[in-house]
């Protein structure tokens, strides 16, 4: 399975943290469908881990809204549920703008190494050979490496779980937009003002994308 985000040079990471980590994208981008039951035997053997990490991870992504465990039957990818875009929308208005002026701030050299890699990725977005499922794996990838450089763990750890649930209801829809090269290319003038250290215009962009996000959403239901 091609994964989302490359990890930082150099970061080992746990057994847990690698089957949180694969299955959280699994189940962003509805590899994991709304509604199905989660198998913890296979989950494990699928990622090449015991299930003892399964199951930790489990724990974290419950939290986190993806699953859902009902007693006397078993643990299940959660639905998705359109009703929840506004009140999504509503954090994410909020903090999605901060995070990108905080990340302009503070971004270090890597971070803005990280970031022109990413854009030269979106260069290619509206490319034919791109189809949607690359397309929102390279949106989450933006997202992330934008939180990640406001060197903000707690918004950091926010955002992501607000942008994962935001992206499932993307992916709900996926078929029914128009231009989601479009949408993920927005991303080349935000990672540009981040790098540039231009922390209004980055802010703004940053606003504007994610109100965009949700118009989209509401003229494809």
């Amino acid at each position: 399975m091609q994964q989302v985000a490359t990890e930082p040079a150099g970061e080992e990471l746990s057994l847990a943290e690698r089957a949180y980590r694969a299955i959280r994208d699994r189940l962003v981008m509805l590899e994991i469908r709304p509604g199905a039951p989660i198998n913890e035997d296979q989950l494990a053997q699928s990622l090449g881990v015991g299930r003892t990490p399964v199951r930790e991870a489990l724990k974290r992504l419950q939290y986190e809204r993806l699953i859902t465990t009902y007693p006397r039957r078993g643990t299940f990818a959660t639905d998705v549920n359109i009703t929840d875009l506004a009140h999504i929308s509503e954090v994410r208005q909020e903090l999605e703008p901060l995070a990108a002026a905080l990340a302009a701030r503070r971004a270090t050299a890597a971070d803005r190494a990280t970031l022109t890699a990413a854009l030269r990725e979106l260069a290619g977005a509206d490319s034919p050979q791109r189809d949607a499922a690359e397309l929102m794996r390279l949106d989450l990838q933006v997202h992330r490496a934008i939180y990640a450089a406001t060197h903000n763990p707690y918004l950091e750890d926010t955002l992501v779980r607000h942008d994962n649930l935001a992206t499932r209801i993307w992916c709900l829809f996926i078929d029914r937009l128009s231009d989601m090269a479009g949408h993920v290319g927005e991303h080349g003038p935000l990672i540009e003002a981040v790098v540039a250290g231009d922390a209004d215009k980055a802010g703004q962009l940053a606003h504007s994308h994610v109100e965009g996000f949700e118009r989209a959403i509401r003229a494809a239901i």
